[in-house]
């Protein structure tokens, strides 16, 4: 059991404390469950679903920990999380991930086949993902992947299968992903040099502003081309139409790579999330009325 003078440490691993991972992945989720369903998903796939993101976010969270144990007191912004404090062990979080897996798969259980067979891949990309850092400079991307496969996860759930556009939705939150995900990477960036963690920020280099840009365009003509496929009506356009004065106002954030405005980017992007769900929901709920 966990000891009550270790509930805290036990939330700062899960980053309960911080909430901002759990909401960009329950943003395209939420998505991807109102555009599955064309308007208010079965209120037990939304329940699984948001319960689940919670879960396996908390999850991610405390396998990262684990594994960059050895690397986070060396990174002044991860030096007092509660592995490298020592506030809790590695043993500790071990038992913590496996609680939490097991909790997940007990959710994904109450829904049908083909989505338990996807948790799988879910759960190997969410438990591997901490891990690739050391190996490629793309771990960005993999965390978009990881990230997204809850999308298809909620087509499969909500109507049995995963039709081509879940995929243009996962692609899309891929690119999403690896936008923001840069520009944490980007506030870490010299300490992950010095200590020979691999990024995509360490990769870019002095391009990481235009690459980024670039991506946010790919991304804004995906959602856009998203639209279009599924007749989505002005209120869509609208919301894709702000997120994109977003993106424009996290470019100028960055522009001098302070690491506190790298953070604020990122931070920025739960409005993405959050505007275009919004969008998406408003759309069906003209339709309806």
């Amino acid at each position: 059991m966990m000891m009550s003078g270790k509930l805290m440490p036990y939330m700062q691993l899960m980053r309960l404390d911080r909430p901002i991972g759990i909401l960009l992945l329950l943003w395209p989720t939420l998505a991807a469950l109102w555009i599955a369903a064309e308007g208010v998903p079965d209120i037990d796939v939304l329940f699984i679903f948001t319960l689940g993101v919670i879960v396996m976010r908390s999850a991610g969270c405390v396998i990262n920990d684990y594994a960059d144990r050895n690397i986070d007191g060396h990174i002044a912004r991860t030096q007092n999380r509660p592995l490298a404090t020592g506030a809790l062990s590695e043993y500790d979080a071990l038992k913590l991930f496996a609680i939490l897996g097991i909790v997940a798969f007990i959710l994904v259980l109450f829904l049908n086949e083909l989505t338990v067979l996807m948790s799988i891949i879910g759960l190997f990309l969410a438990a591997s993902y901490p891990f690739m850092k050391r190996y490629t400079y793309f771990p960005q991307v993999y965390l978009g992947a990881a990230f997204g496969w809850a999308i298809p996860m909620a087509f499969a759930a909500q109507t049995g299968e995963v039709p081509a556009i879940a995929w243009l939705l996962f692609v899309a939150n891929v690119v999403w992903s690896t936008i923001y995900d840069t520009f944490y990477a980007m506030a870490d960036r010299e300490d992950d040099i010095v200590v020979g963690v691999k990024s995509t920020a360490v990769l870019f280099g002095q391009d990481d502003k235009a690459i980024t840009a670039i991506l946010q365009i790919v991304f804004a003509l995906t959602m856009l081309l998203i639209g279009s496929q599924l007749a989505f009506s002005f209120v869509y356009y609208v919301a894709v139409l702000v997120v994109l004065g977003l993106f424009v106002y996290q470019q100028r954030l960055i522009r001098n790579r302070e690491p506190a405005k790298c953070i604020q980017a990122f931070l920025n992007n739960n409005w993405v999330g959050a505007i275009l769900f919004v969008g998406i929901v408003t759309h069906y709920a003209l339709l309806t009325s």
